[in-house]
């Protein structure tokens, strides 16, 4: 990679990864709690219904966060069950439609799940670890190579369909938390799981961070969103940020996204 491209990667990614970052992204979640479990299961939440419009799904997110807070917080309200009883409107069917394609019967699905997990586990966190440690020590056993935590991850919500489960795929969303979750010191990503290195999280990739990946050279012109472009592109930023490729997202999405806003 040219000198010329590697500074101007640095210049975006220092103009976009700022606290202004949140504001209007489905990462400004990371800041309306304290407790490491909340904190983790809204991010998921949030993650999850991140795609479309965002003052679209920001305002689904912001129901769910509301009804969890009366109930004293995402934890608590998942842990007790307490959505069963708030979480459908009256008189609305479960097979209704909460956001875009996903029924309010999908998101029941998911919020039993964590639920079932926080019953388990102190935190959403101490159980992707502990899930992720047993299949990497199976699979060194096997001779098989580690599988990728965004794998780990979504193993854990097998049956909910509104977690991205295939292999092909970009899986932006589950990225996008992972990226969230495990990056440090930064003014947007929390970086809660310490235990997992940044060097080995994948972009998340959507098509504007295709096309600004394409207009700057990085990936081909008919480079699609997919998890083998997904790749691609996070060796490229390698070049750029050996031990945090995700940095590389601030810049390709901040300035096919963020200068437009």
């Amino acid at each position: 990679m040219k000198k010329e491209l590697i500074s101007h990667l640095r210049v975006l990614a220092d103009r976009y990864e700022t606290p202004r970052f949140t504001e209007g992204d489905p990462s400004c979640v990371l800041c309306r709690y304290s407790e490491t479990a909340d904190i983790e299961c809204a991010a998921f939440i949030a993650a999850m219904l991140a795609f479309g419009q965002r003052q679209q799904f920001l305002t689904k997110t912001d129901y769910i966060m509301a009804l969890a807070d009366s109930c004293g917080g995402p934890a608590t309200w998942l842990r007790t069950g307490a959505y069963n009883k708030d979480f459908i409107p009256p008189n609305v069917a479960m097979d209704a439609k909460f956001y875009r394609f996903y029924s309010y019967r999908q998101l029941l699905d998911l919020f039993d799940k964590l639920g079932e997990i926080l019953n388990q586990e102190t935190n959403l966190g101490s159980y992707v670890k502990s899930r992720h440690q047993n299949f990497c020590e199976k699979n060194i056993s096997c001779g098989k190579p580690e599988p990728h935590l965004a794998e780990s991850l979504s193993s854990c919500f097998n049956g909910c369909r509104i977690v991205p489960q295939g292999m092909a795929s970009a899986n932006k969303r589950i990225h996008m938390f992972l990226r969230w979750m495990v990056r440090q010191n930064s003014p947007v990503d929390i970086g809660l799981w310490s235990w997992y290195s940044p060097a080995n999280l994948i972009v998340p990739l959507d098509t504007h961070v295709v096309q600004e990946a394409i207009k700057l050279g990085l990936l081909p012109p008919k480079a699609v969103a997919n998890a083998k472009t997904a790749k691609l592109l996070t060796e490229k930023l390698r070049q750029v940020w050996p031990q945090d490729p995700c940095r590389g997202d601030f810049a390709l999405f901040g300035n096919g996204v963020m200068a437009t806003l």
